[in-house]
């Protein structure tokens, strides 16, 4: 069982022990073996029975959890486990884990915001070319032995207008590439920098949804689950937008829509009725509102009627070559995150490295706190009043869950007492028991 000191999580100062879920590459195991951290790998199975997971949780106590998407982390899973420093995400999608139950315990969350994304460009550009060229509908009357060639509906993609609504990674790649197939690349992003970045490449810029599908002849989906403010994507796409498409380019626009990104952006039933009225021609979906967890699981594809949809069953980042880089990168952050504290990837500050160079240190010291006024000055003090020299820290608040994280090279470790009188500064200067919420003092190895 963990250590603790008034309620507070001392963690260890080196992970020994993880669970993986969900079949993320094996190569996985192997590199966390190499840094010394068992590995226990849970079949798909056994990974959909809750209980028992957490029953493997609370015998293991594990310092780190490994999934990809499905697998549901609550309040009852981060309790699970005393020593739980970090859920690692093989994906990147995080709206599969409670981030403010996280915040709250001082575990942090961390994804692979790059490992998949060739995959996903390839597959988004497939799909743009495959329903432009109607070559899905040609495999299918070819199969009942009819001869439909023609070039009615039919389009190339040079000088189409494509849409890119989300400019984040993925949306950049597929942005470029489709440069090169001479397209004329328009974006939609709330972000400022994202908007920037798109603009400094050349692209155009949408001021809303409405104007994005009015002057889209393809539409390609790239958001997250939240947009920059935290506030839920959920439904960010109504009737009304894909009643506007393609409303201001000629009237022989493929119109195709694809959706890589979630499936609860919008009503199922909305897109159909917008194909079956002639607003979007075709469309391409890897994602669904409800998914099932296995292949034995019952499932009901929502567009399984459909004329002029493709399903696919989220297989974007499905490719021999991303799921062994997502290990290989997930890999790197948990040797960054276990030799020296320091976060990449951090799902409460994309894009940022928070950590310090422990080359002249012999210990860091890491603390999980609240971002009340008056935490960080408790760690601030308690290392001065223990004589301790503070060589570099480096601190990010996350406002938006109210915690924060610490990184500090000192010249030796604190001593319980010490680590006492942190823990007891910061209730008294905050009013605030759970001021603190985990604590980790890593060793430097020298020479």
């Amino acid at each position: 069982m963990s250590e603790s000191i008034n309620g507070v999580r001392i963690l260890r100062p080196r992970f020994q022990k993880a669970l993986i879920l969900e079949e993320p590459d094996p190569s996985l195991d192997g590199y966390l073996e190499s840094m010394g951290i068992e590995a226990q790998r849970l079949p798909l199975e056994l990974t959909q029975k809750r209980e028992e997971v957490l029953r493997i949780l609370r015998e293991g106590q594990h310092d780190l959890l490994y999934k990809r998407s499905r697998f549901e982390v609550d309040e009852e899973v981060l309790t699970a486990s005393a020593n739980l420093a970090a859920i690692m995400l093989c994906c990147i999608g995080d709206d599969s884990v409670d981030k403010k139950a996280c915040a709250q315990h001082g575990i942090l969350v961390t994804n692979d915001p790059v490992s998949n994304g060739r995959s996903v460009v390839e597959l988004v550009m497939g799909e743009m070319i495959c329903l432009a060229r109607r070559i899905f509908e040609a495999d299918r009357d070819g199969g009942r032995h009819l001869w439909t060639k023609g070039s009615t509906g039919r389009f190339e993609l040079m000088d189409k207008n494509l849409v890119i609504i989300g400019l984040g990674n993925i949306g950049k790649q597929v942005g470029r590439v489709a440069d090169d197939f001479g397209m004329n690349v328009y974006f939609y992003d709330v972000n400022e920098v994202a908007r920037e970045v798109g603009q400094a490449l050349g692209w155009k810029a949408c001021t809303s949804l409405s104007e994005a599908f009015q002057v889209a002849d393809v539409v390609t989906v790239h958001v997250s689950a939240e947009d920059p403010l935290g506030r839920s994507n959920r439904r960010m796409f109504e009737y009304e937008h894909f009643t506007q498409f393609a409303a201001n380019r000629p009237e022989k626009s493929p119109r195709i829509f694809i959706n890589a990104a979630r499936g609860f952006l919008y009503d199922p039933d909305d897109l159909k009725r917008a194909i079956d009225e002639g607003h979007i021609e075709r469309a391409a979906v890897d994602v669904f509102p409800e998914e099932p967890g296995s292949a034995e699981d019952p499932w009901v594809n929502p567009y399984a009627e459909q004329q002029g949809v493709v399903t696919t069953p989220h297989i974007g980042a499905a490719t021999e070559e991303a799921q062994p880089r997502i290990a290989k990168h997930v890999a790197v952050t948990t040797r960054m995150f276990n030799d020296t504290g320091a976060v990449r990837d951090c799902v409460f500050a994309p894009g940022q490295i928070i950590g310090v160079d422990a080359d002249q240190a012999k210990t860091i010291l890491t603390v999980v706190h609240s971002d009340q006024r008056g935490t960080k000055k408790a760690v601030d003090d308690a290392i001065y009043e223990a004589g301790l020299n503070n060589l570099e820290s480096s601190h990010r608040d996350f406002p938006d869950y109210g915690f924060a994280y610490d990184v500090n090279a000192i010249d030796r470790p604190m001593n319980r007492e010490q680590l006492r009188k942190l823990v007891a500064t910061a209730t008294e200067l905050t009013g605030d028991s759970h001021a603190i919420r985990a604590v980790r003092q890593i060793p430097v190895p020298k020479g």
